[in-house]
């Protein structure tokens, strides 16, 4: 099969190690991911290779999305790779590295099926750019 990639890249105004907080703490996760408008409600969040993390993202038109993934690899604080493992199937890779007084983040979902890639793609770009949004609003309010 072909392969697709969906990528986002932001430099946030943070620190690497508290833009890698914001993901490794379920507390602080919890208050950015999703797109605006959305909340999440974790099930489970276990912060290690071959950890489930499930959740359900609540959309502000309240339809519920199941979502579960399990934690491939983690390098503290420099990436953090998951399996997307229920309906559409992807492999996400966070990236951080340090940018003058920031963090680069460079996000990519990677597909396996270019069918559910085209599907996703009609709408993850702006979604991840309102994701990071919300994280960039949570890491200025820490600051």
């Amino acid at each position: 099969m072909d392969e697709c990639d969906i990528v986002t890249t932001r430099v946030l105004a943070a620190p690497r190690e508290q833009v890698f907080r914001a993901f490794s703490d379920p507390a602080r996760l919890a208050r950015w991911w999703g797109p605006e408008g959305f909340t999440s409600t974790f099930k489970a969040f276990n912060f290690e290779p071959g950890g489930v993390w499930t959740f359900v993202m609540h959309g502000p038109d309240g339809v519920n999305y199941p979502n579960e993934s399990r934690f491939v690899e983690i390098v503290p604080p420099a990436r953090i790779v998951f399996d997307h493992v229920i309906g559409t199937l992807f492999r996400a890779t966070f990236v951080l590295t340090e940018e003058g007084d920031g963090t680069r983040l460079h996000w990519t979902m990677h597909f396996d099926d270019p069918i559910a890639c085209a599907r996703v793609a009609r709408f993850a770009g702006e979604a991840n750019e309102q994701n990071l949004d919300r994280l960039a609003e949570l890491l200025r309010k820490e600051a």
